[in-house]
């Protein structure tokens, strides 16, 4: 990211955040009506290029879950065995001695609206020698922290019906991972 698109970000999310004070001692608060949005979207000026949600692996995936749960109904909900030759073409999740699914979180009041959360398939591992799973190690979630925009009704009392947006940062589960199991002591 260059320093003139990070600058032009942290101005916006700046600008976006919810004042300290009520808002009505703040004018700069943009509020938003139904004519102005597109469906599900937040103002243009809001998704400038510097913010770039569509390079999220998050947002990427979105149209490929949908896609392959158009085309297969069942859905995969246990710990697989891992198959050595099969898994050379499969996809790192397939792959992953913590193999892990996709979901898609839609949230009507975020944008973006739509995000692929992951969910880990087992409790344990896959044992690489045995193909089954074993629970000398744990499966656990890999997040990433991401930037939203929430959707909120505009705080000023002459104005019902109007929207504002927010900035929130959500942790959104990106994969899993294999780690030593927490022992009580």
């Amino acid at each position: 990211m260059t320093p003139l698109a990070l600058l032009s970000a942290v101005v916006l999310c700046c600008c976006l955040r919810r004042p300290a004070v009520p808002t009505h001692h703040h004018p700069h608060v943009r509020c938003y009506g139904a004519a102005e949005l597109r469906d599900g979207e937040a103002p243009a000026h809001l998704l400038g290029r510097s913010l770039r949600w569509e390079q999220h692996v998050p947002v990427q995936l979105v149209p490929q879950i949908e896609a392959a749960q158009r085309r297969r109904r069942r859905r995969e909900h246990s710990c697989p065995a891992l198959q050595l030759r099969a898994g050379l073409h499969s996809e790192p999740h397939e792959r992953s001695i913590s193999p892990w699914r996709y979901r898609i979180d839609e949230d009507e009041d975020r944008y973006p609206r739509k995000l692929a959360f992951a969910e880990c398939l087992c409790t344990g591992c896959v044992d690489v020698k045995t193909g089954r799973e074993t629970t000398a190690l744990n499966s656990v979630l890999i997040h990433q922290t991401m930037m939203v925009l929430r959707r909120k009704p505009c705080p000023r009392p002459s104005s019902p019906g109007l929207i504002t947006f927010e900035v929130d940062y959500i942790r959104v589960p990106v994969g899993c991972t294999c780690v030593l199991p927490r022992t009580g002591r």
